[in-house]
């Protein structure tokens, strides 16, 4: 899909957000453990990648949000896709270790 770890997680921690407004520099940030400087790289180079997009918040214009692109969505959906096939590919080896579990 042509993105790295790093940016796969950017996309999810998006995707993902709890909010009720999508999410910050700051959210994203906290969310993967990065000093606010490393996000906004990572964050810089999604964006030039064409995978997200951030604009300044109509209310307080400081703020800067983020969503994912038309693009980035269509990735993150296609890994999820893969994902999902290897979880089922993996199921019947990971059933006996989550019932050690509990």
């Amino acid at each position: 899909m042509g993105l790295t770890s790093a940016q796969h997680q950017l996309l999810l921690a998006i995707r993902g957000h709890a909010g009720d407004e999508a999410p910050t520099v700051g959210d994203i940030a906290d969310h993967l453990m990065l000093r606010h400087h490393s996000a906004a790289e990572l964050i810089s180079r999604a964006e030039a990648l064409g995978v997200i997009e951030r604009w300044r918040d109509d209310v307080d214009h400081r703020v800067v949000r983020l969503r994912l692109s038309a693009d980035g969505q269509a990735r993150l959906d296609a890994l999820s896709v893969q994902h999902l096939e290897e979880l089922r590919r993996l199921a019947p080896n990971m059933r006996p270790i989550w019932a050690d579990l509990e």
